[in-house]
């Protein structure tokens, strides 16, 4: 038996960012700090933020006037940021500088009078702020076959921009579907799908393709986390699971599997990949052999303080 370990996994620049933003908030400006929505999806970071005096909320009439609220990694819309304003919140943004990226891009491309096809997932927070910056001008694509129903008020006038999360396999298709239909297609500059997410994917392939199952750690609203385990299955392994810590293997998944991949999403914390390790080895699976596709150094420095 064996078990193999894929790297690159767990945080990325930008969710070190986003917690360490946190973090210093609390310890410069001390609790309550509030947080709209999840600073990053992953239940594990939210409780222990929770517990260091972060208070999380949906929306910002949920925040007291005056009181400091920190913008999560997915990102808002301009709309959220004329309301904390016009509450006297004092902000701080936790926007991953990838998605901002995308921002400027929608900006660039409206301001161009382009109809945006932005590639993602209805209702995830990164595609709501992102089509915040210009609503009119946006026009969602959840999958390929949605490609051949769009309607835009004209074809040759038409850019493309993705959430950064998304599997880069059906991204390329829906990409190829929309150069297909619309062959004047712009191009942002750089694929929207940020760094770790292809590093994450391409790791679990490289695991998948070796496994009888792979292990996600992950929490189930996050999207990244989901897309490894398509990925996995994709990738020649019989079966493949996210779960939100150990606790939550089922003993039955490893019947008859020889060889167990595990990784985790860009949101994880490492301890939690260590203890599903450990839940293998005191089931007779022998310590981790960690296969890495490539080697992550990118740093994103904080954010300045408010005024």
């Amino acid at each position: 038996m064996q078990v193999l370990l894929a790297a690159p996994r767990g945080y990325c620049a930008g969710v070190e960012r986003a917690i360490a933003t946190v973090q210093r908030a609390l310890e410069r400006f001390g609790a309550p700090i509030y947080v709209r929505k999840q600073i990053v999806h992953n239940r594990h970071v939210v409780e222990r933020l929770q517990a260091a005096g972060a208070v999380f909320v949906e929306e910002l009439d949920e925040v007291p006037p005056g009181a400091t609220v920190v913008f999560s990694a997915h990102g808002v819309a301009p709309s959220v940021r004329e309301e904390a304003a016009r509450r006297g919140l004092v902000t701080i943004d936790a926007t991953c500088p990838l998605v901002n990226k995308v921002h400027n891009e929608a900006r660039r491309f409206a301001s161009q009078g382009l109809q945006i096809l932005l590639i993602g997932h209805a209702g995830h927070e990164e595609v709501e702020g992102t089509t915040g910056e210009a609503p009119e001008a946006i026009t969602l694509v959840q999958h390929p076959d949605d490609v051949a129903a769009l309607k835009v008020p004209d074809p040759d006038r038409v850019a493309w921009l993705s959430q950064t999360t998304l599997s880069v396999a059906e991204t390329d298709e829906t990409l190829a579907k929309l150069r297909e239909r619309f062959p004047k297609l712009v191009d942002p500059p750089r694929d929207d799908i940020c760094y770790a997410t292809s590093n994450r994917q391409q790791a679990v392939a490289a695991i998948a393709a070796q496994a009888d199952v792979v292990i996600v750690v992950g929490s189930q609203n996050s999207s990244n986390s989901r897309r490894l385990v398509e990925v996995a299955l994709a990738s020649g392994a019989r079966a493949a699971y996210l779960v939100d810590q150990a606790a939550e293997i089922d003993p039955a998944w490893l019947e008859n599997a020889q060889t167990v991949g595990v990784t985790s999403g860009a949101s994880v914390p490492e301890d939690l990949v260590g203890e599903v390790l450990a839940w293998l080895q005191a089931r007779g699976y022998p310590p981790a052999q960690e296969l890495a596709v490539t080697k992550e150094t990118l740093v994103f420095s904080l954010p300045h303080d408010p005024a």
